[in-house]
């Protein structure tokens, strides 16, 4: 669709000429001799994508019909048609939100620039906005998948020190989704303007890392051919994000400390301390107490990285989120793999809360995406689930009758129970999650079966 230009100017012949101009390189103009009569067709809703105008008109003149513009329309490309004695003021008028000005008599080359310059800089206004949204969606909190205790517990201590400065420790298992908390923090700080910057300290061996980190001279080492800047440096204004931490060398350990004691770094190969403004967050799959009582982690790092910390559930102790993350996922890669899967059996549903999940959310959703992609009907059915996320119960597979042994719905359930709040190391709170009853509902049955053990903290009273 060609663009639409509002052209705004009393004189017959000036709209006339630049109508002309315009309208050879392929816009779409509509022409006008007041700015009353424009300023009505943009209100009635006609489309726009700039507007070039006069500055003197009888009535409205071109200043109060920019102030008109802007406070209604504030990102519509404006330009300002004005004499040569008028400058001055045309260049005050850029301060109240003028994009551009031309002088008369206009020339047809500089007039075709300027507004094809400023149709670009809206295209490219927009795109970043829409992908500014996107990010929010994917990075902000609304992206953090699931309505469980645990994870509400997560969302409310993100809230809190997400616009804050202090450093974050973000524990979890591998695939729990460490780097888009890292990412949410980040999005919803007072940085979040500035670089989110991450590196897996296991990914890159120890000899590369620092230079990774620091960045080096020319000359520090062989094959140093020019001066590389630093993930530290480049996260300036921003966010650090350290994945695996535990992985870092003793030797990286004792400067990383001093990074964050000191707040300057030094290039491999340098000689001047370089000023540093970052906030760091890491992450580890490791129990890094553990790593600190035998040795493999300095335990003065290890309290300056656990200013905060952060701890996301496993998969496995959280299956009533499982059919937010399948409805997120499809929706996602409906719109990536172009596909239209309506939705997802709730036998499907009820397969996928019973796996133990090893790989968390990364490998359910890497299981949605092979799922949407080999789907068989507008419907993932338990046809389109792999073999090995089948419960027995649900495969084809006959259960001899000689064999199988019925057993009151009391015992079944009390087994039920007991084995989930074991399989949560005691936690009620989350294994009445899983279990999907209410807390309350659980201490009652708790109590019936004589398990009693002290109340957790902010845990009510069961029922008598």
């Amino acid at each position: 669709m060609e663009p639409v230009i509002f052209l705004v100017d009393d004189d017959d012949g000036s709209r006339d000429a630049m109508t002309r101009t315009l309208e050879r390189v392929g816009y779409s103009l509509r022409a006008f001799a007041s700015a009353e009569e424009a300023l009505e067709k943009l209100r009635d809703g006609e489309q726009v994508d700039a507007v070039v105008s006069d500055v003197r008109m009888p009535g409205m003149d071109g200043y109060e019909f920019l102030r008109e513009v802007r406070a209604e329309y504030p990102s519509l490309p404006f330009l300002l048609v004005t004499a040569y004695a008028d400058v001055k003021d045309a260049v005050a008028a850029l301060q109240e939100g003028a994009d551009d000005y031309l002088t008369k008599p206009v020339k047809v080359q500089e007039l075709r620039q300027r507004v094809q310059l400023q149709l670009e800089r809206r295209v490219l206004s927009d795109e970043n906005r829409r992908l500014r949204q996107r990010l929010e969606k994917s990075f902000g909190f609304e992206g953090i998948v699931g309505h469980s205790i645990a994870m509400e517990e997560l969302l409310e201590r993100l809230r809190v020190v997400a616009p804050t400065r202090s450093t974050v420790l973000i524990v979890g298992e591998s695939g729990t989704g460490k780097e888009l908390v890292a990412n949410a923090l980040h999005q919803n700080s007072p940085r979040s303007h500035g670089p989110f910057v991450a590196i897996n300290c296991g990914a890159i061996p120890g000899e590369i890392l620092e230079s990774e980190l620091f960045g080096h001279e020319k000359g520090a080492f062989t094959g140093a051919h020019q001066r590389r800047i630093g993930l530290i440096e480049r996260a300036a204004g921003g966010t650090l994000f350290l994945d695996e931490i535990s992985e870092l060398s003793a030797d990286l350990q004792v400067k990383l400390l001093r990074v964050l004691e000191e707040r300057h770094i030094m290039r491999v190969g340098g000689a001047t301390q370089i000023a540093v403004d970052f906030r760091l967050v890491a992450a580890t799959n490791r129990h890094l107490a553990e790593w600190v009582e035998s040795g493999r982690f300095r335990q003065d790092l290890f309290y300056r990285l656990k200013v905060v910390e952060l701890s996301i559930p496993p998969l496995r102790e959280r299956a009533g989120d499982i059919p937010l993350f399948v409805q997120h996922f499809l929706e996602y890669f409906n719109e990536e793999l172009e596909s239209s899967v309506g939705g997802v059996h709730p036998a499907v549903l009820t397969a996928l809360k019973r796996q133990p999940w090893p790989g968390n959310v990364r490998e359910l959703r890497n299981l949605i995406e092979t799922m949407v992609l080999f789907a068989r009907s507008g419907e993932i059915g338990l046809e389109d689930l792999p073999a090995e996320y089948r419960t027995p119960t649900q495969q084809t597979e006959s259960v001899d009758p000689a064999v199988w042994q019925p057993r009151p719905m009391d015992e079944i359930e009390k087994e039920a129970i007991l084995r989930t709040v074991a399989h949560t190391g005691g936690h009620r709170a989350r294994a009445a999650d899983l279990l999907e009853i209410g807390l309350r509902t659980l201490q009652r049955k708790l109590k019936e079966y004589g398990e009693i053990a002290p109340r957790e903290n902010g845990e009510p009273e069961g029922e008598e």
